[in-house]
């Protein structure tokens, strides 16, 4: 304020919190040839083009010099975004690269079977996927069905085109899943270790993380608004304990474990120690330049205020679901085999799947996703896990240092 009075600095200089102040930690650079190695100079598609990881993952390949960066988005809007906000940077940086921008959801077979053949992509990343944890609890034929079939559609089109890599973008909400989305995501995961069991010709991967700071429907910028308008911030429960990444550094690492597959893996993020979100907000609150309200600080400008654990909600995340984790050449990439049905047996269930989902049987619907997922145990009133928080904190940093099951 005194810099401010003297005229030293102006208002204007005070910047907004930036996410990487809350990491905790410097982002890893990237390794360029790993960046390049499936996108220089070839056709990539990114599905979900528009979302958070997608759009990101768009702005990394650009720079990566594709031949032709292909946009799959069902949301019109987000799909205008990012294309726009592509040309645009190609046009000032002066990079030459085509950009096709396509309205398509990946749930239609057909579509998404004329999107891949039509543009022919050598490296496909599939971030296409309903994310909201609460909106699918209530909402999950939509939910199963958009992600399992819209990556069961998008896996077999990439066979049939001889697309060369194939990466899911997958999430730590698959392990052990507590709620209908991370189930969804969990069976997308067996899908493709199932067809590369069975002998497919694409690279077939999959890359597992944990929450990305700033992106759509995450805490930060939630958080953000709540202190612009005087507070409270709303926390569901102040144990809550999540894995955070910037959204650039974890697209980066996307692309570098992409390159590493030969088909089949499970790889996943190493995104340091979980971070409490009451500890976020009080960041937050601090890095704003205000005070935290509470019990011994009454006159504090934020209140943090504790509204319960939404349903299909846990208190903690993990990474890993078998004991079989393996160094790669990457610091935070890890790699893994996990245990996966076999793909005429998949195939079946997912027959079924689909057959219930068309008649509106939602109790049949999630009775089979619960078949196909067994660890699957839906959390409908907010209970505490059956593993303490710190007993989890130990056994991810463990599996992380080569510990278990190495």
């Amino acid at each position: 304020m005194g810099s401010i009075i003297d005229g030293k600095v102006q208002v204007s200089d005070l910047r907004r919190v930036r996410v990487e102040d809350l990491l905790g930690r410097e982002p890893n650079p990237p390794d360029i040839g790993m960046l390049e190695k499936n996108i220089a100079d070839r056709t990539v598609m990114v599905t979900g083009a528009g979302g958070s990881i997608g759009s990101e993952l768009c702005r990394q390949i650009v720079g990566c010099r594709p031949a032709k960066l292909v946009l799959v988005e069902n949301s019109e809007f987000a799909l205008y975004e990012i294309e726009s906000e592509l040309r645009d940077w190609a046009a000032k940086e002066r990079v030459e690269v085509k950009i096709e921008a396509l309205l398509c959801d990946v749930s239609g077979k057909q579509a998404i079977e004329r999107a891949i053949e039509g543009h022919g992509p050598q490296t496909v990343f599939h971030a296409a996927a309903y994310k909201h944890v609460p909106l699918l609890e209530h909402n999950p034929l939509s939910g199963v069905y958009n992600n399992v079939f819209g990556t069961l559609h998008t896996v077999l089109a990439a066979e049939k085109a001889g697309v060369q890599n194939f990466i899911l973008i997958s999430t730590d909400k698959a392990v052990r899943p507590t709620n209908v989305m991370g189930a969804t995501k969990r069976i997308c995961e067996t899908i493709l270790q199932a067809r590369a069991a069975h002998g497919s010709q694409v690279r077939l991967s999959m890359v597992r993380f944990g929450n990305v700071l700033g992106s759509s429907g995450s805490v930060v910028p939630k958080f953000r608004k709540q202190i612009g308008e005087g507070g409270p911030i709303t926390l569901t429960d102040r144990r809550v304990t999540r894995y955070f990444m910037t959204i650039r550094e974890a697209a980066q690492l996307v692309i570098q474990a992409g390159a590493m597959a030969r088909g089949g893996e499970v790889f996943f993020l190493e995104m340091g120690k979980p971070v409490k979100i009451y500890d976020l907000a009080v960041s937050m609150i601090h890095l704003s330049g205000l005070t935290l309200r509470s019990d011994e600080s009454p006159h504090g400008d934020i209140e943090i205020r504790e509204i319960g654990l939404r349903p299909g909600e846990k208190l903690y995340e993990e990474l890993l679901i078998g004991k079989r984790p393996q160094k790669t050449s990457h610091e935070r990439i890890v790699k893994a085999y996990e245990d996966h049905p076999r793909w005429e047996e998949l195939s079946r269930v997912l027959e079924d799947l689909n057959r219930l989902i068309g008649v509106g049987d939602t109790a049949g619907v999630l009775a089979t996703i619960g078949h196909m997922v067994p660890e699957y145990a839906p959390n409908t009133s907010g209970a505490e896990p059956d593993i303490p928080l710190e007993v989890a904190g130990r056994q991810h940093q463990q599996v992380v240092q080569g510990q278990i099951g190495c």
